[in-house]
């Protein structure tokens, strides 16, 4: 791939109109992220990774500690304390699945399910109704572009992991 200077490049309006629209994503959806912890009585980061394990959850697909660690960006130690908290708290349980049992996913607990389906109730019909109000091929389209930008930060935060140190301007 072609190293491009991003600061040094000439942007569209409308490029430049897309990366500030997905910055404002990202910062109201980080906003919902704390309310969201504010109404289930958690710290932030306990409340995103229960949104994370309600989500996998709710899609098919049990998330477990390992993959949660890497959703929310934090070592597995750390997400295992994590997960111990929500246990404690009664919003979710360990399982062991798999035909040797040694595959362990999280899941919600009732509560946590009727915790987060009442705050979606009360804070998510805009975002319903916004993506359910968007034509098949628009979704489509965004849907394509989210995964291209996903994939390109994706890559950037992996060079950014094994960057040494060394070459860090603070270094």
């Amino acid at each position: 791939m072609t190293a491009l200077n991003s600061l040094a490049m000439s942007w569209s309006d409308v490029e430049v109109g897309v990366m500030h629209g997905l910055r404002e994503w990202a910062m109201a959806s980080d906003e919902l992220n704390r309310h969201l912890s504010t109404w289930m009585g958690l710290p932030v980061t306990d409340a995103e990774a229960l949104g994370q394990v309600v989500w996998a959850a709710q899609s098919g697909n049990p998330v477990s500690p390992a993959v949660l660690a890497r959703q929310i960006g934090m070592t597995s130690g750390a997400v295992s304390v994590l997960i111990d908290r929500l246990e404690r708290a009664g919003y979710v349980t360990r399982h062991r699945e798999g035909d040797d049992r040694r595959r362990v996913v999280v899941r919600p607990t009732a509560t946590a399910l009727e915790g987060t389906e009442r705050f979606l109730g009360f804070a998510g019909a805009e975002i319903a109704t916004a993506v359910r109000g968007t034509p098949d091929a628009d979704l489509q389209t965004i849907h394509a572009f989210l995964e291209r930008m996903t994939r390109a930060a994706t890559a950037a935060n992996t060079r950014l992991r094994a960057e040494p140190a060394s070459t860090r301007i603070d270094a």
